[in-house]
């Protein structure tokens, strides 16, 4: 069992969110305190995980009780390095008019299965947060690829793994599917 030494109530809450409020706490903690996240939002856990690696942090597990999941990170220490990877974005409407001309464009969607079966856009490659590091490989390097997600934050966080993997074309699309009023295949 873990003890934490500072808990986040972030129940109740959709993405960004819990990594929103997550980042912001994380500054209080002192490196090697241990943070618990309590979520209800089931693609907390792939955005906490991928955070954390982002950012130097240790994912500790998650554990379930019932609809609530507790997540646990350790602050990494100062020696973490800050570098973060920008990445380029484009907004809803130029995305939007890009795939309504029917361009020839790679979309990729880094959503949770459940929200991607919901609804996506047509020929959208779908490759959830939590695999994109993994799968990664099943795209090309010099392609232009669009990664979007239900805000912008998922998609931000696969865009720079995948970054550091030696993409160097990708683009944001903020925000993302949960303003989408575009055509959606299910």
């Amino acid at each position: 069992m873990i003890i934490p030494n500072h808990v986040l109530d972030a129940k109740g809450l959709a993405c960004p969110m819990p990594i929103v409020k997550t980042k912001k706490l994380m500054k209080d903690v002192e490196p090697g305190q241990v943070l618990e996240i309590q979520a209800t939002d089931k693609g907390s856990t792939a955005d906490l995980q991928a955070w954390a690696k982002s950012t130097g942090h240790e994912y500790l597990g998650t554990e379930t009780e019932g609809d609530i999941l507790r997540h646990f990170l350790r602050k990494g220490g100062a020696d973490v390095a800050s570098e973060t990877i920008v990445i380029p974005e484009i907004s809803l409407e130029d995305f939007k008019e890009k795939v309504e001309n029917g361009e020839h464009i790679t979309i990729l969607d880094v959503r949770e299965a459940d929200e991607y079966q919901e609804g996506h856009i047509e020929n959208a490659i779908h490759i959830p947060l939590g695999e994109v590091e993994q799968r990664s490989n099943e795209l090309e390097k010099d392609e232009i690829i669009y990664v979007i997600c239900h805000s912008g934050r998922r998609s931000e966080l696969a865009a720079q793994t995948m970054s550091k993997q030696g993409f160097k074309k990708l683009i944001n699309v903020v925000p993302g599917m949960c303003e989408w009023k575009g055509k959606m295949v299910k």
